[in-house]
């Protein structure tokens, strides 16, 4: 399971259906992309080393944007962007799911949906 970065910071504001979704998981996996957006959403240096540790206890395993990942990404861009509204970070996200045949967790499936070979699983907070 590839984790969406909306569902996780359902996750770090505290929401409890979010905790027990990515309790019941496995194994944490998440893209570059999504590590970065959460890093990006730290407002100081104490929640970026409250978010290292919890994910390091958890044994998150961020996925690198590959050069097969890329090249789907735009692939992708180039397909849903003037129809759909796909933007960058969500598709290599898509991108990053397809390539390692990982189901996509996500609140927002809509911006997901119309990615063919995406497979796709809602989470409604």
């Amino acid at each position: 399971m590839l984790v969406d970065t909306d569902v996780l910071i359902w996750y770090l504001r505290g929401h409890e259906k979010a905790a027990r979704f990515l309790e019941s998981l496995q194994e944490l996996k998440l893209s570059a992309i999504t590590w970065m957006e959460l890093v990006q959403g730290c407002r100081n240096r104490q929640e970026l080393e409250r978010l290292k540790k919890d994910f390091s206890r958890r044994q998150v395993v961020i996925l690198p944007v590959s050069e097969a990942i890329s090249e789907r990404a735009i692939a992708l861009v180039e397909t849903h962007f003037l129809g759909d509204g796909l933007l960058l970070a969500d598709a290599l996200i898509a991108s990053t799911a397809i390539e390692h045949t990982l189901t996509l967790s996500s609140a927002n499936s809509k911006h997901f949906r119309p990615i063919q070979g995406l497979v796709l699983q809602a989470f409604e907070p």
